[in-house]
């Protein structure tokens, strides 16, 4: 059995107790729905073998509109549905952490398994949510140039689930009350209600606090005392705020012009929109003692597999991509493409993600 410091280290037990931990902010991701996981493409992925990439089937949907007129004398026409294919990539990461008589440095008296769970399950949760962010960087950055059916939907796509206000002046310019509204509108009509998270900077966070239209969630505690959390909701919506969404600092349009500004992104997920799913590497934790360097020291390995997809959109695996997909494969635009048979794509309403670009 490895040793943790002199300790017994059970690399199973490890990774079940890591999973127990609790995590209010990774428990609101998951339970927004927003992120979520696709059963075909876990079943073809899941082999510790080392399964890249999968083709998972997608299936068309029949339609009301082209219901026939019965009067008694018209023969049935039958239509038939389209099947599509999806295209899901595994994404593997790695880390480890080296300490000189690491438990005792590193808990200071506290029970040392607990300590160091917490903090692999919130960098785990950090790994996540770069991938997250990675992923709709792409899925937004697709070719809409050009005259192929993926061309045209991904521009379709992308100018309707767009909602840029930074041209408008003054106040307009940033977000408000009707703002999360209009573009999800915009995006996906009466089929709105799918939405279920936003991800935002604290910048615009902070334009919606001082507008009070965030209202901030709160937990209690063993101790029974309770807690604010930076977990919010807006007009209902799960709110998650983290400053490595997109901030680009924009030139002013001539000098002296004295119109700079920082141009936000903020991104909203419907139902199921992103599949991130664990599935696992075959040895995800592993402990490895040094007795000689630096007087002894203890180094902690960590693995882990991902499932990256989202949902209407397929990853469209490039021939130099053979291992696991990185951060800058997925936030690679030609890597993705509006479902589709080469004859038509499905519809744009179907892709529950919008991006809300303001100066705040």
């Amino acid at each position: 059995m490895a040793k943790f410091d002199s300790k017994t280290f059970n690399p199973e037990a490890f990774g079940k107790y890591v999973e127990r931990i609790p995590s209010v902010k990774k428990n609101q991701l998951i339970q927004s729905g927003a992120v979520g996981s696709n059963d075909n493409a876990k079943t073809a992925l899941s082999s510790q073998t080392g399964s890249l990439y999968a083709r998972i089937p997608y299936f068309g949907r029949i339609s009301g509109a082209t219901s026939q007129n019965n009067d008694g004398a018209t023969n049935i026409t039958s239509t038939n549905t389209t099947t599509y294919e999806q295209g899901f990539v595994t994404a593997s990461r790695m880390d480890s952490w080296t300490e000189r008589s690491f438990s005792k440095n590193i808990t200071a008296g506290v029970d040392f398994m607990d300590n160091v769970a917490k903090q692999i399950s919130e960098y785990k949760l950090e790994v996540k949510q770069a991938m997250l962010l990675a992923m709709l960087s792409g899925v937004f950055a697709m070719k809409t140039t050009g005259s192929t059916v993926a061309a045209k939907a991904a521009k379709e796509f992308v100018e309707k689930h767009t909602y840029d206000i930074t041209g408008k002046s003054g106040d307009d310019s940033l977000v408000g009350a009707a703002t999360l509204n209009t573009a999800i509108q915009q995006a996906c009509g009466d089929n709105k209600n799918i939405f279920k998270l936003v991800v935002m900077h604290s910048a615009v966070a902070t334009r919606l606090e001082n507008l009070r239209l965030l209202k901030y969630m709160t937990y209690t505690d063993k101790d029974g005392i309770q807690h604010d959390l930076a977990l919010a909701t807006w007009n209902g919506r799960t709110v998650l705020i983290d400053d490595d969404m997109p901030a680009e600092e924009m030139a002013e349009s001539a000098e002296g012009a004295g119109d700079a500004y920082t141009k936000y992104t903020t991104y909203v997920l419907g139902q199921g929109a992103i599949v991130l799913d664990d599935i696992g590497d075959s040895v995800p934790y592993e402990m490895s003692r040094d007795p000689k360097t630096n007087g002894g020291q203890d180094t902690l390995y960590v693995r882990d597999r991902y499932i990256c997809g989202v949902d209407g959109i397929s990853f469209e695996k490039p021939t130099s991509l053979t291992a696991s997909a990185s951060n800058d494969d997925l936030k690679n635009g030609d890597n993705w493409a509006i479902i589709n048979d080469g004859k038509a794509a499905i519809s744009h309403k179907a892709i529950a993600l919008v991006r809300i670009v303001s100066k705040g």
